[in-house]
């Protein structure tokens, strides 16, 4: 299961992504924050989810459940919103991309109160940078 969440301080400000990937039984397979630089936070939440994407494709997971807190991120993916915005288009299309690699990737949205250890990693992140 793969957990991720963008965070910026200010809508653009100083970001941070945050990545838990875990096992079925809870074993922690990566945790990571990482400073983003200044950016909005839907740039964020793509930034965060390429990056557990990527980290989840390294490890050789081959099917995968995402959840983030993020209600744009996930229902532009699944395709029930458009993506109007030209700077989030080429995000999208990367977690397209990385997202076919799998065999299953299933994504879910998920209230941000089930989402805190994505959210401390992305604030983490931001707090590295400064």
């Amino acid at each position: 299961m793969l957990w991720t969440d963008g965070a910026a301080r200010g809508n653009p400000g100083p970001a941070g992504a945050g990545v838990m990937l875990k096992t079925e039984a809870g074993e922690v397979l990566a945790a990571e924050g990482q400073f983003l630089g200044h950016t909005t936070n839907n740039v964020a939440e793509y930034k965060a989810l390429l990056l557990g994407l990527e980290r989840a494709l390294a490890l050789g997971v081959k099917r995968l459940e995402v959840r983030a807190d993020s209600e744009l991120l996930i229902k532009q993916l699944k395709g029930e919103y458009r993506v109007k915005n030209a700077g989030l288009r080429p995000l999208y299309e990367q977690a397209l991309t990385l997202l076919r690699r799998f065999e299953d990737a299933r994504l879910e949205h998920v209230r941000r109160e089930h989402n805190v250890e994505a959210d401390r990693l992305a604030n983490e992140g931001i707090d590295r940078g400064k």
